[in-house]
């Protein structure tokens, strides 16, 4: 065997076992027994150890030395990018450091979900602050004294900068800000009101699933506190939530990890258990999860359709036509939780969680007061107090398993998003007539042929280049927000 196969031969076998590494997580999530917590993070520490070891083996150094990359066609040559990024990367990790992050990461996210249902900041703090040291000590080991930040986001947005990022959203920041306040100031439609069956949300989320492409057969659809993807491949499992009050929430967090699900489901056979068989970057991997929940899941045509498969589900919804439930779905609102946030305002949450975890890494905020750095910055950008810690600071699971530069990427994939949507809307020009319908094939099979099936075989960037057809910027999001809100608000006519 050459060089080349022996390494792809081995890659293979790490990257199943990364697979069950990741099943294992998903299974903490959603069905293992609160008691188990302490005996899963020994088991999560032990799989680190096993991969860490895999990662940094001293074949795969020989392996990559052997292999010239010229002999290679262009699938060949990005295998070998991608595993020697991963190599170099990986070594300079000391492996019980690894295996630390594994297993107090386990444990903190057990200890966040109790703290999130019982308001206990205080509770959460203290290995909280052991998950940021740990980080900050991989951040310091990555960035071979270059900035910490910017050597986390490498772990989901290769090529990412805090600098580039800080550009993007200086961008963003001005004309979000400015629709929001010209949005809030006309009246609002009404929010859904009534009682809305569990059991009903979670049927009638199992048909969107199906309805935007996700195959069951492949993958299965759970109820989790935080919903998420998990899993590439032939194995592609996703999670919700309900509220008996908000259906909303349970309707769309599944078309958005959907989006996600598609994705890896989408992506080449022939690149299944190497590391072009999964999602580019988790910027990328957000402009499919929010392009599915938001331009096509949120248009006037879709929720046309999506309002008589509600009433078919639900009965009156006290919701008088197609038009009035399109206002709902789309209805700009004061709220905490970035998940059930409006397209205007979400943006907006991330760039707090940004500049907060930012300051973290650095040193510059001290964990023990994240709860009131949050809680006034939040009430400067958004003009209202935090009033319970499951609306702030404890809203979201991210910290708790160490993804510091991961919220960015959401953002970031609203950005994608927004220019890959101006392209499909030259792409098929009928789009909303088949929406109307309930007919997505189009729109999913457009993302699946274009970007989709092509895994990790381009850099993020190049990704989105590719498919658009236009370097990734946030003019056409922008200009698509202040169409569809402008429209809906009638601001010009204010």
């Amino acid at each position: 065997m050459s060089a080349y196969d022996e390494l792809m031969r081995f890659q293979h076998d790490t990257e199943a076992l990364a697979q069950v590494a990741g099943r294992l997580g998903w299974d903490q999530e959603t069905m293992m027994p609160r008691g188990a917590a302490d005996q899963r993070s020994d088991e999560m520490a032990a799989m680190e150890t096993v991969l860490h070891a895999r990662r940094i083996d001293p074949r795969v150094g020989a392996w990559l030395d052997a292999i010239d990359p010229e002999t290679l066609d262009p699938v060949g040559r990005a295998q070998v990018r991608e595993i020697r990024r991963s190599y170099e990367r990986t070594r300079k990790i000391p492996a019980d450091l690894a295996a630390r992050i594994a297993k107090v990461t386990s444990k903190a996210q057990g200890q966040w979900a109790i703290a999130r249902a019982n308001e206990d900041v205080a509770a959460f703090l203290p290995v909280l602050e052991e998950v940021v040291q740990l980080k900050q000590q991989e951040g310091q080991a990555l960035a071979d004294g270059g900035d910490v930040y910017d050597a986390m986001l490498q772990d989901y947005e290769p090529g990412m900068s805090a600098a580039a990022l800080d550009e993007i959203f200086g961008a963003m920041r001005p004309r979000l800000v400015a629709l929001r306040a010209a949005v809030l100031d006309r009246p609002a439609p009404p929010a859904l009101a009534g009682h809305f069956d569990a059991q009903t949300q979670m049927r009638l989320a199992r048909q969107l699933a199906r309805t935007f492409g996700y195959d069951m057969s492949r993958g299965r659809l759970d109820k989790a506190v935080h919903p998420f993807s998990s899993g590439s491949g032939h194995d592609v499992r996703i999670t919700t939530r309900t509220s008996e009050i908000d259906p909303f929430n349970c309707l769309y967090s599944t078309i958005h990890e959907v989006g996600h699900a598609c994705y890896e489901q989408g992506i080449d056979d022939a690149y299944l258990l190497s590391p072009l068989g999964q999602g580019v970057s988790m910027g990328v991997h957000e402009s499919q999860s929010r392009i599915y929940e938001n331009q096509l899941g949120r248009s006037r045509a879709f929720t046309g359709w999506l309002y008589g498969q509600m009433r078919d589900a639900f009965g009156d919804i006290g919701i008088a036509d197609e038009e009035s439930f399109y206002a709902t779905v789309n209805r700009v609102h004061d709220g905490y939780i970035r998940t059930e946030s409006d397209e205007v305002q979400y943006n907006l949450h991330i760039m707090l969680r940004f500049d907060l975890e930012r300051a973290m890494m650095a040193g510059d905020l001290p964990v023990s007061d994240l709860e009131a750095a949050w809680n006034d910055r939040f009430e400067a950008d958004f003009g209202y107090a935090v009033d319970k810690p499951s609306n702030g600071c404890l809203q979201d699971v991210h910290w708790s398993v160490g993804l510091f530069g991961y919220f960015p990427t959401y953002a970031l994939g609203n950005v994608y998003a927004g220019c890959l949507h101006e392209a499909l809307r030259g792409a098929v020009p009928d789009l909303d007539a088949q929406l109307a319908e309930g007919d997505t094939s189009a729109a999913t099979g457009w993302l699946r042929d274009n970007l989709q099936r092509h895994g990790g075989l381009r850099l993020p960037r190049e990704t989105i280049t590719h498919a658009s057809g236009m370097e990734p910027g946030p003019e056409p999001l922008l200009s698509y927000l202040e169409a569809k809100f402008g429209a809906l608000y009638a601001l010009k006519a204010a």
